[in-house]
């Protein structure tokens, strides 16, 4: 069963709405579903950075230890850090 839809209202600068058609028209979507889909993106990016844990005082400054130790020799880590980023090569 599909969830009931609600109208959503809203006035746009003449040019945000052109940069949006214009999108609209490469995407191959409906003005709707681009904003929508826009919309929806952007709201869980902003839920996703208020997400929060709460820690006892000792399993924050285990936490913290963790974080600020020293990384244990690894091969793999070292590979990694010794290869230059795509942007590099």
């Amino acid at each position: 069963m599909s969830t009931p839809s609600k109208v959503i209202n809203f006035r746009a600068p003449a040019d945000k709405q052109a940069l949006i058609d214009r999108a609209v028209e490469i995407s191959g979507v409906n003005r709707t579903e681009f904003i929508l889909d826009a919309a929806c993106e952007r709201a869980r990016e902003v839920l996703a950075d208020q997400t929060q844990f709460l820690l006892s005082t000792e399993n924050l400054r285990r936490f913290n230890a963790a974080l600020e130790a020293p990384l244990e020799d690894n091969a793999a880590i070292r590979r990694l850090l010794n290869t230059p980023a795509p942007w590099e090569r």
